[in-house]
Formats: structure tokens, sequence, C-alpha cells
């Protein structure tokens, strides 16, 4: 039996992700500040071009952890600007680690990261049902929230749109199209219910 998935799922990286990744919930600070990492570095840039390039970050930015990042200083930056292994522009570069900090100072008011940015979707994932790609937005209400609110507390390349795309990787909401089979999976796990019901 064939599966539907949503159009952009086109390449083998690209269905891994869409089937096993893309709009699962996520509530470990570390894998949010992976996507926090990623989602800034691909401003301008395909999604793929990232994915391709998600070990090389992962050995980068200290497995993710965002203490160790937040303590990298010009030695590390430089380093990072020779690494043919992620995306080598300053301001990212030098984004990541100013959100590390910014990161951590909301971890240390809310209890945990993912206390205060799912407080956007009042803790739980908002579920859309879209047809076609052409009716998924670029940006939410509330990704034009939190974009304002991060940067209020120190985060950088982090616009509404930015925003909404890691709302979607982080299954805040689930942007699956409705005749996807993670559309009807990711419900029902947000519901409580077998999916079909």
């Amino acid at each position: 039996m064939t599966r539907h998935r949503c159009s952009w799922a086109s390449t083998p990286l690209l269905i891994a992700y869409h089937d096993d990744e893309w709009g699962v919930p996520a509530r470990d600070d570390r894998t949010l500040f992976e996507y926090l990492v990623l989602e800034s570095a691909q401003a301008g840039l395909s999604w793929v071009t990232i994915l391709q390039r998600r070990e090389g970050y992962r050995r980068a930015f200290a497995d993710f952890d965002p203490e160790r990042v937040a303590r990298f200083g010009p030695e590390e930056i430089a380093a990072l600007l020779a690494d043919g292994s992620i995306i080598r522009n300053r301001r990212k570069i030098e984004a990541a680690v100013q959100n590390a900090r910014a990161f951590l100072a909301v971890r240390e008011q809310f209890g945990s990261f993912a206390a205060y940015i799912w407080g956007f979707v009042d803790g739980e994932p908002r579920i859309n049902h879209w047809r076609t790609p052409a009716e998924v937005p670029a940006t939410s209400p509330e990704s034009v929230a939190m974009s304002r609110d991060l940067r209020r507390r120190g985060f950088t390349f982090v616009g509404p749109t930015i925003c909404y795309a890691y709302m979607q990787a982080v299954g805040m909401v689930n942007d699956h199209l409705v005749d996807c089979f993670r559309h009807a999976e990711l419900r029902a796990a947000a519901l409580g219910t077998p999916p079909g019901r």
C-alpha cells in the first residue's frame, strides 16, 4: 500500500525526516536547542541543505549542549568559521552562541526551555487541517508573538517565519496535510486516541 506523504518529502533524507521527526512534539531541552540552532542556520537556505550538514552541526556545536555552546568564545567561533561541515556564516554562528546564552537564561527563569516555548500553544500541539501546500502558512499569530518575545530575551535569527518553521519541526503545530499518513498518526497521539477515530 502506497503511503501518501507531504509533497516536500521527495528524497530519502527528507522522507526519513518527514516520517520520523517533523511535527513530533519535542519537549526535551536539548532537542529544542538543536532545532533552534538548525532553523536559525536555515534562514535563506533550503532545509535539505541543513539536514545534509546536521552531523557536522552536531560535532561543531558540542552535540547541541547549550551550556557548552554558551561558553564558546572568539577561538571557537574562528574554528567554526573554518569548518566546512557547517554553514560558515559569521552572523549565524554568533547567533547560535548568543542564543545558547539566552536559552540558559530562559531555562533558569522557567525551569526548562520546553515549559517556556510550549506556553505559546498552551502546552498542546495545534492540529491544522490543510489540504494543499498552498494553504500552509509561513507565519501565525503565535509565531509572531514568539519571535517578539524571543528577541526581547536576546535571541537572534528568530523572525516570525523561522519561529513558525520551528513550531512545525518540534510539533507545536501539526502541519502535515490531511491526506498525509503522519497527520492522522500525530493527531491521534496528541488526542490520545487510536488513528482513524
